[in-house]
């Protein structure tokens, strides 16, 4: 089944309470807030008290993408604010496994996730832990970047090595999603599509959202 995970990284700040709301209203899956320090990457958005303070408005899962240096010291705030799920990045951390259960020992869902440049084999020792994956189709850090194409080959062998390691998880895409780009992402084999500035640009958030799910 494919999964929408609009990004708030493209809402209206200034009223993310109803943004979140038309989202849960529209069908998304799930909530995907981009989390960003300034040093793992060239931005700064939200910590979490943000991430609480929009928690009570709704009940769709929050896909909390931990774009940090040293994310352990942060899960579990994020956990506490309300995260779902916690995605951590296998650059931004010297013990990756460790991050991951300190994820699921919380019996919150653990992502990891890749940045294009790096390869795939950072997931060979953990992929069984793991809920889902996340290969970044973009440098990180900010919205409404272009599709590296040359991430459709990565997105293939991730799910080969899934299929490999005997894992059925969610292979989650983000950056440059939208609807010329989505139809060979998920013929590459991703089933969860994160989608900023595509959804919230669109005047109407449910129809973005049906026609990402249905090309």
């Amino acid at each position: 089944m494919i999964k929408i995970a609009p990004s708030i990284l493209s809402a209206d700040f200034s009223n993310l309470e109803k943004e979140v709301k038309q989202l849960e209203a529209a069908g998304a899956d799930m909530i995907h807030i981009d989390i960003m320090d300034g040093h793992f990457v060239p931005n700064i958005t939200f910590g979490p008290g943000l991430v609480s303070a929009i928690r009570p408005h709704v009940n769709t899962a929050f896909d909390v993408h931990l774009m940090i240096s040293q994310p352990e010291k942060y899960i579990d705030d994020f956990i506490k604010a309300g995260a779902d799920i916690i995605t951590i990045h296998a650059e931004a951390t010297h013990h990756l496994n460790r991050a991951i259960w300190q994820v699921k020992d919380k019996g919150v869902k653990a992502c990891v996730a890749l940045n294009p440049a790096t390869p795939i084999n950072a997931l060979e020792e953990v992929i069984s832990y793991l809920d889902m994956v996340l290969l970044m189709s973009v440098n990180p850090g900010f919205g409404g970047q272009t599709f590296i194409e040359s991430s459709l080959e990565k997105i293939s062998r991730t799910r080969e090595l899934m299929s490999r390691k005997g894992v059925d998880i969610d292979l989650q895409v983000d950056g440059g999603l939208n609807h010329e780009t989505v139809p060979d992402i998920i013929k590459a084999g991703a089933n969860v599509l994160v989608a900023g500035s595509f959804i919230f640009s669109a005047p109407d958030k449910k129809k973005a959202i049906q026609q990402l799910r249905m090309v």
